[in-house]
């Protein structure tokens, strides 16, 4: 039996709106995954330490803030201090379409903007996992 896709969906920051979190999240479990939403208000620091006790494949950070361009470097660079390279950085909010390609160059996966389908991530997300199977231990 296939090991179901593990997702942590996370709000980072002082972004108090988590709507969007909260749809995301309903839409992954829809799709087959288990979701683990951490609630508002985490650190870098807290979404990785989740992200490894939960054994995730995806982490996937919502953020309407305006504070994408530090908190997803930061995650990237605690993911590489920990030796991260099995874990599929992704997310979505409000992000202007220069940063999204600088962040993607830094090594994120795709972000979604607002009105993306719901479908449209579920599938990235299982194309990813797909693709970079997670090895057993």
């Amino acid at each position: 039996m296939d090991r179901k896709i593990r997702v942590l969906v996370a709000k980072a920051g002082l972004d108090g709106h988590d709507r969007g979190a909260k749809v995301i999240a309903a839409a992954l479990r829809d799709a087959g995954m288990e979701v683990i939403y951490t609630g508002l208000r985490q650190t870098p620091e807290m979404i990785i330490e989740a992200a490894i006790q939960e054994d995730v494949d995806v982490i996937g950070i919502s953020i309407l803030s305006g504070a994408h361009m530090t908190i997803f470097p930061k995650i990237l660079s605690l993911m590489k201090e920990r030796g991260i390279n099995d874990i599929l950085l992704t997310g979505g909010g409000i992000i202007p379409e220069e940063d999204i390609a600088a962040l993607k160059e830094m090594g994120t996966g795709e972000l979604f903007t607002p009105g993306t389908p719901t479908t449209t991530t579920a599938e990235y997300i299982k194309e990813w996992v797909a693709k970079h199977p997670k090895e057993l231990v």
